[in-house]
Parts: C-alpha cells; structure tokens; sequence
C-alpha cells in the first residue's frame, strides 16, 4: 500500500508514504490525515523515508494538515527525509515550519515529550 498509518504511542499515529507524492497520491494522503484530525488524532508523524518525490500539491496536503492538527492543539512532524526532499523543504523554507527528525524514533518522542 502507498499511504499507511498505524498507532505508535499514547495518542500518536504514524502516516507513511511508500512512491512519489504527487497529483496520483496527494488524494489519498489528504484524505487518510483529514479522516486522523477529524476523528481527533492530533499528534502525527509522516513517514517520508521511502518517498522520492513531492509536488506542489504534496507540500500544500502537509501545510494543510500541519495547519489543522495546530489547530487542535496536535502536531504534525515529518521524518526520514532524504537529501532531495530536504532540498525541496529548505528552498520553499518549510524547513522553518515543520519539525523534521531523522526517523521515526526521533520524531515520536518529540512528539510523547510534549
């Protein structure tokens, strides 16, 4: 499967991006962090350690969902993230937005430390 989620801690939950995040994934990223913010999942951590790509349309889904779990008092963080993708957030200063962490451990403990 290329989007996958699954409970990792006390209120926290891993969403994982398997491919490109592009015009054929960023509907089902959007829809499986929408459906974990409305049913109250705030704390989330996306996987981006076997993704080799993201568009446009992939950074505005993170945004908007980093937005919405800001909103209810969640977090979104991201982690795994190779030299390209690192390159991409750095040039359009998402790097300043979002906390990235090098893997998943890293990124669920800010998230449990809080």
């Amino acid at each position: 499967m290329s989007i996958w989620q699954q409970a990792v801690g006390n209120d926290v939950w891993l969403v994982g991006v398997n491919g490109r995040l592009d015009q054929t994934l960023n509907p089902d990223l959007e829809q499986e962090l929408t459906t974990l913010l409305e049913s109250g999942k705030g704390q989330l951590i996306v996987d981006l350690s076997q993704t080799n790509y993201i568009n446009s349309g992939g950074l505005r889904t993170l945004v908007t969902s980093w937005r919405k779990a800001r909103q209810q008092n969640g977090n979104l963080v991201l982690c795994g993230l190779n030299g390209r993708l690192l390159e991409i957030f750095r040039m359009v200063g998402f790097d300043q937005l979002f906390q990235i962490y090098p893997d998943r451990q890293t990124a669920q403990d800010s998230l449990t430390a809080t």
